[in-house]
């Protein structure tokens, strides 16, 4: 059972303040050193750059294989649902075997989802092959969290929230620069290379992972560590949470002819979820772990809201740019570049920041304002007004980004650092999800004012209610209790 801790453990590690008499900055400088961080870096923005690489190869890919929008967007959802079961099916895995070992995994996986994609010889090999890059991708993030909690452990110093902020900062950063180095792959040498591009970058971060990360600990080698209930990894679990999530994506990506059964079935197979996890001695998902736990709880509901106004905006405000003042969509890109370096400086930023609520409370504060910007624009605006209103919006997203993430890393039990993190990255793609689904509803067969405005109304809703949110977490407050989480190495 976890034991729950004030300060010492969970609050140092949120905020980057020594935890560990006589360790000295220059000490752990060299524990979170470039060996360490260079192949968790690597792997960290596959993901995301896969998530948004593919978006200028659809068309493309859609004239090849003679299928329109609706068919190539699957090659979006299949990666996102995968990746969505993944994260915490692989997190757990890395906090039952060890993390290096599923960070290795996962590249290995990635380097032969890529060779798929790249000698598919139809689309629904394509399909299998954006399948199997998300489960590959989705073993980076939960790995890297709970290697730097080991690492912690190591060295007797939580991890510098620069650290944290650095994984944050590749997965903005790469899916920034995806569609733009789609469009010039698929430009260049064709489509294909989408997929391939995706061998030699795993290849960099497997081979940065054998020489560089430290193996892992000898009681988990080939089951759980010592103390640890049996149970195996719950397959069952996995297929059940997979179908649940698998019904909600279907009827979000079509709220404009809503299917009511899916939400109903959704409902019973959840029901049946959670029989099946309490009566599990290991379940999938801890949900006793998370009745107890309700900061993590409320960093999950945060993260998922901050991230389904973030994407309404990227996908909606991207998708208005060309359909409403005309531009191009080179010339869209460009647009949207102000915002990703807004959001990238900012997500350093926070990074160097020592607590968790003030960032959040900006971040938050920052998308109610940043939508009601977005209420002001018209087909006719200037380009300069649509370059602020992007500024602004990359606040949040840098913000968000990193403050949830060191939430997560405080707030996660001991042992479990790596299916927490698993599952932020779930509630991260159930707000892509809703997003899309809302940006379908509102935009309808063109994205137009009326539609902008629709979603500026709900990013400010939401934007609000996250702050209000935010401001009432007492668990976010200097010095507050972090239920479930432990001490290192404790």
């Amino acid at each position: 059972m976890s034991e729950t801790v004030t300060g010492a453990g969970a609050t140092a590690a949120t905020t980057g303040a020594p935890g560990g008499s006589g360790a000295s900055a220059e000490g752990s400088g060299r524990a979170f050193g470039a060996r360490l961080m260079t192949p968790l870096l690597l792997g960290s923005l596959l993901n995301p750059l896969n998530s948004t690489m593919i978006a200028t190869a659809l068309v493309a890919i859609g004239q090849d294989f003679h299928i329109g929008a609706a068919g190539t967007a699957w090659l979006v959802s299949a990666m996102y649902l995968s990746s969505a079961v993944g994260q915490p099916s692989l997190g757990r895995l890395a906090d039952r075997i060890g993390p290096r070992r599923v960070f290795v995994a996962g590249a290995l996986t990635v380097c032969a989802a890529g060779l798929i994609g790249a000698l598919a010889p139809g689309f629904p090999l394509l399909i299998v092959s954006r399948v199997v890059l998300g489960i590959g991708t989705a073993a980076a993030y939960p790995a890297a969290m709970a290697l730097l909690r080991a690492e912690s452990q190591r060295v007797g110093r939580p991890t510098p929230r620069r650290v944290l902020g650095r994984l944050s900062l590749a997965a903005l950063g790469s899916a920034a620069v995806g569609p733009a180095l789609g469009g010039l792959l698929a430009a260049t040498a064709g489509w294909r290379t989408v997929f391939a591009v995706n061998i030699p970058l795993a290849l960099l971060a497997l081979f940065g992972a054998l020489a560089w990360l430290p193996a892992d600990r000898k009681d988990r080698a080939g089951g759980p560590a010592k103390g640890a209930p049996a149970g195996g990894l719950d397959p069952v679990g996995m297929l059940l949470f997979a179908a649940v999530l698998t019904c909600t994506m279907f009827f979000l990506l079509d709220l404009a002819h809503p299917q009511w059964p899916l939400p109903a079935a959704a409902a019973g197979l959840a029901g049946v979820l959670v029989w099946w996890q309490l009566r599990r001695p290991e379940p999938f998902l801890d949900l006793r772990m998370l009745a107890r736990n309700g900061p993590l709880v409320r960093t999950y509901l945060r993260h998922g809201l901050a991230y389904l106004v973030i994407y309404c905006v990227l996908y909606g405000f991207s998708q208005w740019l060309e359909e409403g003042p005309g531009f191009s969509s080179f010339q869209a890109g460009l647009i949207m570049l102000p915002m990703s370096a807004a959001a990238a400086c900012c997500s350093l930023a926070g990074a160097r920041t020592k607590g968790i609520r003030a960032p959040l409370t900006v971040a938050a504060g920052a998308l109610a304002a940043g939508s009601a910007v977005f209420l002001l624009l018209q087909g006719s605006s200037p380009l300069f007004a649509l370059l602020c209103a992007g500024v602004l919006f990359g606040i949040p997203q840098g913000l968000a980004a990193t403050g949830n993430q060191a939430a997560v890393y405080a707030q996660a039990p001991d042992g479990g650092v790596g299916a927490a993190a698993g599952l932020q990255r779930t509630a991260q793609y159930l707000g892509a999800i809703t997003a899309a689904g809302l940006i379908g509803l509102l935009y309808g067969a063109h994205a137009s004012d009326a539609g902008l405005h629709g979603i500026a109304v709900t990013g400010v809703v939401l934007g609000l209610l996250l702050l209000a949110l935010t401001l009432a977490d007492r668990s976010l407050r200097p010095g507050a209790t972090a239920t479930g989480a432990t001490r290192p190495g404790g």
